[in-house]
């Protein structure tokens, strides 16, 4: 379980959020993304050359806000440290596409891997270690 079961069922509830990873200089860096949860891990992809890879290549540690998608404007944050993978890479993209896209059959494309391959892309695997946030307004 993330948090407490109100924020436990809020994450699983939702699709987006913004990261925050921190530069070498210790200044924060924020990207909005899609997200996806396995467990108790929350997973989004990247590339290598994106400022998300390279931070937590340098500092593992991130806060990852989830947000609501409209009214009441709940949230949650999820504090803690995250891993960059490349196993499992197609498997974990259409588990990330299938929350992101709200449809749960939806199969990758043919030649999808070689894509993800040829982009360099990555999957962040978030582990919390602190879960704050607000949720039940309204």
């Amino acid at each position: 379980m993330l948090g407490n079961a109100d924020q436990d069922k809020f994450i699983s509830s939702q699709r987006w959020g913004v990261v925050t990873t921190l530069r070498r200089d210790g200044s924060p860096a924020n990207s909005v993304i899609f997200y996806a949860r396995v467990g108790d891990e929350l997973l989004f992809s990247t590339t290598m050359d994106r400022i998300k890879a390279k931070t937590i290549a340098h500092d593992a540690r991130v806060a990852l806000t989830v947000l609501d998608e409209g009214a009441p404007f709940r949230y949650v944050t999820v504090e803690g440290k995250a891993t960059l993978h490349r196993d499992n890479l197609l498997a974990d993209h259409v588990l990330i596409n299938r929350a992101m896209r709200a449809e749960p059959n939806w199969e990758a494309p043919a030649g999808m891997l070689e894509r993800l391959e040829k982009e360099q892309r990555v999957v962040a695997r978030v582990t919390a270690e602190r879960v704050s946030g607000v949720v039940n307004r309204g």
